[in-house]
């Protein structure tokens, strides 16, 4: 199975847009190895290094590089003459022979079974009111840890001598079960699936996406980390925020259109980057895959180039004309559409998530598209940037002294140039506004958020706040609510004193605040045993806040048009008595 996204193809440049997952398994990348059991591990595949499965064993990275994914592999216990590697494809026959043994029963079967079983084994039946059999239960039945006449000893020194995926030590196993005619066929079938889960030497290699880092940080890390934000959750979020790919313009269309509209989106996330990875899977920027499969977009490839040439290029002593020029100031080349920028109350945002995407905020590689595409500014620059280090220009070195410096000196006194070109950059760009969306999952205030972020969304732009409890939303909500609006009309305060203590935020910039929730239950659907889950996770329930945004209009509001007059009866009265009396005018 193979998850791809193609975006339309601007002929005018011939940037075509292309995400898709690897069809196969790629060195110094993540991917997810999912057991029988349903236990979900993540590793990292470096070349001539050992993966540790526990108690399935282990095998080597290289046997696995340029596999395909979404298959079934069996760990082998020795490497295979004919492949060279210690693990095996399962076919699909051999994957679901077991399911296409076991036919569901029909009524007629039943009533065969119930005519084979002997007298002196003891079956229970479920009847209803006519005296039918409906199911067969072995409620009843002691379930004696005698049964089973194997040892662990025996069963550890089977899987020790033992060769193959497992299969042949769950024949014996239920071989030496005493008691296994006296189990239903459901019984033996849940019996035989549970000793599958535990002794079957097989796994299914999947690549990472944000489901499935969302449901392995969920499950088996720190929940806390993500604010416990579920699957659907984040689906949720990701939908009302409205985040979706946009085309790029080419490059007569891009000078003539500004930054406002071109997919830029606003985002504080405290998840870890788990919020940063859901919106730019959305924009289809957050895979980054290598030449050598042909993955790369061209678009990609003229970025990659751009910030190779803006890091690399160093004035170098003896050149004619660099020492005419003054120092070199270029630009940092972010990309103008489909972008996404963090706002951050730490010195360095914390983007720990996006590691299993090959991505590192500290050190950011040309050929990843998330690095012309995401941008980090923190509380202090947009608000104040003037007191932010980053911020404050380095001193100009005049050329001729620039030359008589170090090759060491002079790459940092460039490296610090260029550092505080892509900040102020930033910096401008956010404070200028425009944007298509705001996404929030923060442990911050929330209304103090709103107040300065939302004046930087354009017209009709989405808010969406998620937030572990209903509490924060539902003071958010009413801080929006019509009362609250018309209270502010009324009685408007000063713009130097907001926010104020009864309107922390501007009521009129976002309209029909809506609270919803949403959570997807597993359900055990068994004829007559249909029902929830008990062993479901709990933690927070997950609430998520979305209004739009909208531009108060500034003046009186005057209503314009031709309005028909609407006739009374007094009215049709009047006016048949004027006409009377114009016409006994006139026959006089």
């Amino acid at each position: 199975m193979r998850v791809r996204l193609t975006a339309p193809t601007n002929s005018s440049t011939g940037n075509a847009w292309t995400i898709m997952h690897p069809e196969v398994v790629q060195s110094n990348t993540h991917l997810a190895l999912r057991f029988p059991s349903g236990n979900i591990a993540v590793h990292e595949i470096r070349p001539n290094t050992t993966i540790s499965v526990g108690k399935y064993g282990s095998f080597q990275t290289n046997h696995l590089i340029g596999r395909p994914y979404h298959y079934t592999y069996q760990i082998l216990d020795e490497v295979d003459s004919n492949t060279g590697s210690g693990l095996r494809i399962i076919s699909p026959s051999e994957l679901y022979a077991g399911i296409k043994e076991d036919e569901v029963p029909t009524p007629t079967d039943l009533e065969e079974e119930k005519a084979s079983i002997t007298k002196d084994v003891t079956q229970y039946e479920v009847v209803d009111q006519e005296g039918e059999v409906l199911l067969q239960t072995n409620r009843n039945i002691v379930d004696d840890a005698r049964s089973q006449t194997m040892t662990m000893e025996e069963i550890e020194l089977l899987k020790a001598e033992g060769k193959g995926s497992g299969r042949d030590l769950i024949a014996k196993i239920l071989d030496s079960h005493s008691a296994l005619d006296q189990k239903t066929a459901f019984a033996l079938a849940k019996y035989t699936l549970r000793k599958s889960k535990k002794y079957l030497r097989q796994f299914t290699v999947l690549p990472m996406d944000v489901r499935l880092l969302a449901n392995w940080m969920l499950n088996d890390r720190d929940a806390l980390k993500i604010m416990e934000m579920r699957e659907e959750t984040l689906a949720l979020v990701g939908s009302w925020s409205n985040i979706h790919f946009k085309p790029p313009q080419s490059e007569e269309q891009s000078e003539k259109i500004t930054s406002t509209g071109q997919g830029r989106w606003l985002v504080v996330d405290e998840t870890g980057g788990l919020l940063i990875a859901a919106a730019a899977e959305k924009l289809g920027v957050l895979h980054a895959y290598r030449d050598s499969h042909k993955r790369r977009i061209p678009a990609q490839a003229k970025e990659q180039s751009e910030i190779q040439e803006d890091d690399e290029a160093q004035p170098q002593p003896g050149d004619s004309q660099t020492q005419q020029s003054t120092p070199q100031k270029r630009k940092f080349q972010f990309a103008k559409s489909n972008t996404i920028t963090l706002v951050h109350g730490n010195p360095q945002p914390n983007l720990s998530l996006l590691r299993y995407f090959n991505f590192d905020a500290a050190n950011l590689t040309p050929s990843h598209p998330l690095s012309r595409h995401l941008r980090t500014i923190s509380w202090l620059q947009l608000l104040h940037p003037e007191e932010d280090n980053a911020c404050t220009e380095p001193e100009i070195v005049p050329p001729e002294i620039l030359h008589t410096w170090k090759s060491g000196k002079r790459s940092n006194y460039h490296r610090k140039r260029r550092r505080w070109e892509r900040t102020t950059s930033i910096v401008a760009e956010t404070r200028g506004g425009g944007f298509d969306g705001l996404v929030v999952a923060s442990f911050m205030s929330a209304p103090t958020i709103m107040h300065h972020l939302v004046p930087l969304l354009q017209g009709a732009a989405q808010v969406v706040v998620y937030s572990p409890s209903l509490d924060p939303l539902v003071e958010l909500a009413d801080y929006y609510s019509t009362a609250r609006r018309v209270a502010f009309l009324n009685d408007r305060p000063p713009l130097e004193r907001m926010p104020t203590e009864e309107f922390p935020a501007d009521p009129t910039l976002l309209l029909a605040p809506t609270i919803q929730t949403v959570r997807c239950r597993p359900w055990q659907t068994l004829p007559g045993r249909t029902h929830p889950l008990m062993t479901g996770r709990g933690g927070a329930e997950g609430y998520v806040f979305y209004a739009t945004r909208v531009l108060p209009a500034e003046g009186g509001v005057h209503a314009r048009g031709v309005s028909k007059k609407r006739r009374t009866g007094a009215g049709d009265q009047a006016q048949g008595t004027i006409a009377r009396t114009d016409n006994q005018q006139g026959l006089g």
